[in-house]
């Protein structure tokens, strides 16, 4: 669905009439994502003159169709799979910080699968020193972080790297991945909705990560704030499937209550430059 910007008739500080079909709202939802590049539903609510309830079903409609990508409050504009050097470089003290709350889930002995994500990054920089550890990668950045702890045996998962993504995804690498049973799965999420469902931008990269969690014996997550109450097109795991969730300190307890409610174990990071806190 494509909208012409001078199509949009939302006006600030007006309110249109309360019985626009849902068509004509997403259509103007979306002009105004393609003018402004997000859009909040307590202001889209007031504007159009319909509940928060009526916004959010059309935000996840058109979120389904490929048109936004939901966050917490509202919606962002769509935009191309931002590349693995830019995430690396952003918000590397709130990584640090998500890092700090789930390394505790690492166990001597272990064999634990790292993968792709910046946050993921992190956490490998915070395995302890001297923890005896097998670690599973397809991601070459992370396996070039490990490769020279004496302490840790390194796989890395081979196959055609994905540029974009920044890890070998497709046939070779799944079967490589489908021989390993993870003790520990640490998934890189692009969305996790209110009830837990996790999903990926990248089909290809929602392939894989789907396989080695179901390989797993645990499966956890890190996720920066933006992602929580979000949806992306490709899902890895539905409602259940997670279980433990590490989220910043600033989280909404109101974004996370469904989360717990369905039995994901809930860590929380302390805020970045703080030591970490496990409540």
């Amino acid at each position: 669905m494509h909208v012409h910007a001078d199509s949009f008739l939302f006006v600030h500080g007006s309110c249109m009439q309360p019985d626009l079909l849902s068509r004509e709202r997403q259509s103007q939802i979306l002009a105004r994502l393609e003018a402004e590049g997000r859009v909040i539903a307590a202001d889209l609510a007031r504007a159009f003159a319909v509940s928060e309830d009526t916004v959010r079903r059309d935000l996840r409609e058109l979120a389904a169709s490929g048109h936004c990508t939901r966050v917490y409050g509202g919606a962002l504009r769509r935009e191309a799979a931002t590349p693995m050097a830019t995430r690396l470089r952003e918000a590397p003290e709130r990584k640090a910080a998500l890092a700090e709350a789930l390394v505790p889930l690492f166990r001597p002995g272990m064999l634990v699968f790292l993968d792709v994500g910046s946050t993921n990054l992190a956490i490998a920089r915070s395995i302890p020193k001297g923890m005896a550890l097998t670690v599973a990668t397809h991601t070459p950045v992370i396996a070039a972080m490990l490769a020279e702890r004496a302490e840790i045996t390194l796989i890395l998962i081979g196959g055609r790297v994905s540029t974009g993504i920044g890890a070998a995804l497709g046939g070779a690498a799944e079967r490589e991945a489908a021989r390993l049973a993870p003790d520990l799965c640490v998934l890189g999420a692009c969305g996790i909705d209110a009830m837990g469902s996790v999903s990926a931008q990248d089909y290809d990269d929602a392939c894989f990560k789907r396989l080695i969690a179901e390989r797993s014996a645990s499966v956890a997550s890190a996720v920066t704030t933006d992602k929580l109450g979000t949806r992306a097109p490709f899902a890895i795991l539905p409602p259940g499937g997670l279980d433990h969730l590490a989220v910043e300190a600033d989280a909404p307890r109101d974004a996370l209550a469904g989360l717990a409610e369905t039995g994901i174990t809930l860590l929380h990071a302390d805020a970045p430059g703080e030591k970490h806190a496990k409540i």
